[in-house]
């Protein structure tokens, strides 16, 4: 017998449909290139197309850069593409004014504050509010009644006592003659002279009194002791004044003419000092908050005796006349002291004065209407005008309006303006 367990049976394979199905193998690793490739292609076009756009936008910079130097800029543009359009001006002789300027106050000449010198009842008022009245014009009455009372105690009184005083004085005549012929003793004719001086001393007294009465009974009609215009009313008929009364009745302010107290520095002085002393009137101006409108034309009147020392100026007061009544009494005002007038000097509109960090200068057109730069010194300035005091004759051109587009020969098409329009 033969022994099958030391014998192992032959395999047998499965038919091939049979066997069981295998992952392919997984292809070698260089067939991943080509999609490597595909994937890498999109960044590369798109920095093509950044790199073109940068060479555009280059090109076009270099272009703008050249035309700016060939004529292509503010001023090529009207040199090379057509004339530009300007507003010129036109230098003239004329006067310009040296101000001396301040801060100042329209203070008033008089001011008078209205109190009554009696005590009583208002019975009467003869004015309207912010009215203007003269000097003596009837302004306030009080019941004068008490007072004309007392003034007839006082006549009576005097009339008494004057008459015993003539009396006495008749007496004194008889005694000295009987005592010239010892018909009576001299002890009666020394009491007879006593007597007289007597009586004459209470008749002073009477008209003493009669006098205070008086002027009380003036006291109860008040009168304007200036002319001005009246404030607000601060009592009524009716009302019970007193003459140790605080507040006044009314203030009368006078306007016309006026005063204006104004500042200027210590070192403004020597000149004006110098005027003032050789006789010479000062005009003075008087300007609004703003200084845009001129208020009214007066005169320097005097210099106050002392600088003040905390701000280093000087107080000067100048008179107006102000028939408008422009000037409004505590108004604020700037005031303009003419030190010096410059006559037959040139004048341009300081609008037409270009300035930079180094130079002053204008743009002179020349008569082929073309621009040249001209530098110049400006000298006392006024308000929209300037004094030129080189560079500049009288009727020469420059640009005032559109000189943002200008340079060195640009050529213009020039509009001149009034030609008041640099004169003062």
């Amino acid at each position: 017998m033969h022994d099958n367990t030391s014998r192992t049976a032959p395999e047998i394979e499965a038919p091939e449909h049979e066997r069981p199905l295998l992952p392919p193998p997984s292809p070698p690793q260089p067939a991943r290139k080509p999609q490597k490739r595909r994937r890498i292609w999109p960044w590369i076009l798109l920095l093509v197309v950044l790199a073109l756009a940068g060479l555009y936008w280059w090109n076009g910079r270099g272009k703008s850069a050249a035309a700016a130097r060939t004529g292509g800029g503010r001023g090529g543009r009207g040199a090379a593409g057509g004339a530009i359009p300007v507003v010129a001006v036109q230098a003239t002789k004329g006067n310009i004014g040296v101000y001396i300027s301040g801060l100042g106050a329209v203070t008033p000449v008089y001011t008078d504050t209205i109190r009554s010198r009696v005590d009583g009842q208002l019975i009467a008022v003869h004015f309207k509010e912010g009215e203007q009245v003269k000097q003596g014009d009837p302004l306030i009455d009080i019941d004068p009644r008490p007072y004309e009372a007392a003034l007839l105690q006082a006549q009576g009184a005097l009339a008494r006592d004057s008459a015993l005083l003539a009396n006495a004085r008749v007496d004194l005549s008889r005694y000295t003659t009987l005592l010239a012929q010892d018909a009576i003793p001299e002890q009666q004719l020394a009491t007879q002279r006593a007597t007289v001086a007597q009586y004459e001393g209470t008749v002073m007294n009477d008209q003493g009194t009669l006098d205070a009465a008086k002027v009380n009974v003036a006291y109860c009609h008040i009168t304007a002791p200036i002319t001005g215009v009246v404030g607000l009313r601060l009592v009524d008929p009716g009302n019970i004044v007193h003459s140790s009364d605080s507040n006044g009745m009314i203030v009368i302010t006078q306007i016309q003419p006026i005063s204006v107290i104004f500042t200027v520095g210590e070192d403004q002085l020597a000149g004006v000092l110098q005027k003032v002393r050789a006789g010479q009137k000062l005009t003075v101006e008087a300007w609004d908050r703003d200084s845009k409108v001129k208020l009214a034309t007066g005169s320097l009147a005097t210099l106050d005796n002392l600088i003040d020392q905390t701000t280093g100026t000087l107080k000067l007061r100048a008179m107006f006349d102000n028939p408008k009544q422009s000037l409004f009494p505590n108004q604020f005002v700037n005031a303009r002291l003419l030190e010096q007038e410059k006559t037959g000097v040139i004048l341009l509109p300081s609008a037409a004065v270009q300035r930079n960090s180094t130079d002053t200068y204008v743009y002179l057109i020349q008569p082929n209407d073309t621009v040249t730069l001209r530098n110049i010194k400006v000298g006392t300035t006024d308000g929209e005008v300037s004094e030129i005091t080189s560079g500049l004759q009288a009727g020469d051109k420059v640009v005032m309006t559109g000189v943002d587009k200008l340079e060195e020969g640009s050529k213009v098409t020039p509009t001149l303006q009034g030609a008041g329009a640099a004169s003062k």
